[in-house]
């Protein structure tokens, strides 16, 4: 009870804190100046990020569940999370990141994000490219003048190689961040009685603040020693773990680990047997509407293509496979958000989900031909990356371009937990995709390839992008602009689901 009545005076407090008018920060930019939100803290005034950027006319996206704030300006992304004395700077031109370590922690106080207003003027002065001016206790002048930033000063002096860790708990698993001042070379893993241990190479931790007692997810506690000149952590988890992934961290000295759960397992105990079964799949004609696509050399267009092989792969399913049912998430010349077709698939319960594209390259006409297969995975070639590029640029017709995060190595690692359950299964369909078109006698198929799609991210079941050929061929651009080529693209995709929906039914037998 005594417990109960200090955390309700707590939150009174807050409250009346963050009511005061003392309690404000002063923004002077010009002949202008306005108040925003603070919460003071031992002599301390911390400013509300959220705030700041609204009257600033700033772009930030917030998370509340993750309590998580991004702001972003045409040069810099500002991240920071509630709890915690690190915030990373991404240089846009320069796709850069920097990682800098404040004095004293963030808090998270009535929803809201508060950074330390003294300890944080570097950081925003870099982020905004200009000067401020910081006068105590409570106000802050900005300059309005082009700087060169120095932060060096706010960088970490630990004497720690590892100074501490971050949780990210999701329903499917957990990502742990180890924030380190030095990259770590090389680490060896086991796994025995609920324990995965974990050996860093030649670092030492802050053992004070790389400890965790878990909350309900599958990490149940981690436990970090250093021995000799390396760094041991024990990672305690629950029943439902199946597999982990050690990841350097590109353009910086962080490790992440992701910790999986179960969630594409089949039990006895399961109340909906027909949850696993093969019943449902989903077909996806890329574009559409407003959105083109892209434009053949014949003057075919992208979305007519897509939609001619959907429709006719959808009578092959209809006729051929009368138990399944076939879902598109368009069937006429209309425009569908990218995030909606995603949406469309989990509504529907699906079991595969196909998206269907055509390729092109920006010179016209190119003797580039062939199908490809992708795989939602970081693209690691110039080329994946240009795919990916212009087919998630139909965003730019949306009304909300800003729900979608850019898709960089962090994102797609938590990405590839949600999809990490299904990933052995979209790799099985895409390799029997791959055999499917080697078959043709005249268009090669050009392999199972990873790039970033946005319509790939929110299908939450085993999923490829199809690239059935280049417009920008002459030669493929009249196989795809007729009926017979649709016909036949439909009919080589239809074998391979066949084939797929065998090793499917098997893999759920054995489970």
């Amino acid at each position: 009870m005594n417990k109960l009545l200090s955390f309700l005076i707590f939150i009174l407090s807050v409250g009346s804190i963050l009511s005061q008018d003392g309690n404000q920060i002063f923004i002077v930019d010009g002949t202008k100046t306005f108040p925003v939100p603070a919460f003071l803290r031992e002599g301390t005034y911390y400013l509300s990020l959220k705030d700041f950027a609204d009257k600033s006319q700033i772009n930030y996206y917030y998370n509340q569940s993750s309590k998580k704030i991004e702001l972003k300006n045409d040069n810099y992304l500002l991240k920071v999370s509630s709890r915690n004395p690190f915030i990373v700077i991404t240089d846009r031109r320069k796709n850069s990141q920097e990682v800098y370590q404040l004095t004293t922690s963030t808090y998270y106080v009535a929803d809201k994000i508060f950074i330390p207003l003294k300890y944080s003027v570097n950081v925003l002065q870099k982020f905004l490219g200009t000067t401020l001016k910081y006068e105590a206790p409570n106000k802050l002048i900005l300059m309005r003048g082009s700087i060169q930033t120095d932060v060096s000063e706010i960088k970490s002096d630990s004497k720690f190689d590892v100074t501490g860790l971050e949780i990210d708990e999701k329903a499917n698993g957990t990502l742990v961040r180890l924030k380190s001042n030095k990259r770590i070379p090389s680490y060896a893993s086991s796994f025995k009685d609920g324990v995965l241990t974990l050996i860093f190479r030649k670092v030492n931790a802050d053992v004070s603040n790389t400890g965790f007692e878990g909350t309900g997810g599958v990490v149940k506690k981690i436990q970090s020693r250093n021995v000799g000149n390396d760094l041991e952590l024990k990672i305690f988890v629950g029943p439902e773990y199946t597999t982990n992934e050690v990841i350097n961290v590109e353009k910086s000295n962080d490790i992440l680990i992701t910790i999986h759960n179960k969630l594409f397992v089949k039990t006895d105990k399961s109340p909906k047997k027909e949850k696993w079964e093969f019943d449902v799949i989903v077909i996806d004609p890329g574009h559409g509407g407003k959105d083109a696509g892209a434009i053949g050399v014949n003057g075919v267009k992208e979305k007519d293509v897509n939609l001619g092989i959907a429709l006719e792969l959808g009578k092959l399913i209809q006729s051929r496979m009368t138990d399944v049912k076939v879902v598109f998430t368009r069937k006429d010349d209309t425009f569908i958000d990218l995030y909606k077709r995603g949406k469309i698939a989990n509504d529907k319960n699906g079991k595969l989900f196909i998206s269907i594209h055509c390729n092109s390259t920006p010179k016209k006409p190119t003797d580039a031909n062939g199908f490809e297969v992708y795989l939602l995975r970081p693209g690691r070639t110039k080329e994946a990356i240009a795919i990916a590029e212009f087919e998630n640029s139909v965003i730019q017709y949306e009304e909300n371009p800003q729900r979608y995060q850019k898709l960089t190595d962090e994102n797609f690692i938590l990405v590839s937990m949600a999809q990490s359950a299904y990933m052995r299964y979209s790799e099985k369909f895409a390799e029997l995709l791959h055999n499917e078109f080697t078959k043709h006698p005249k268009i090669i198929s050009r392999g199972v390839k990873q790039a970033g799609f946005y319509v790939l991210v929110g299908a939450s079941m085993p999923n490829v992008l199809i690239e059935t050929g280049f417009l920008s061929n002459p030669s493929d651009a009249k196989y795809l602009a007729s009926k017979s080529g649709q016909k036949e693209m439909a009919a080589y995709i239809f074998e391979a689901i066949k084939k797929y929906r065998d090793h499917y039914e098997s893999e759920m037998k054995a489970n």
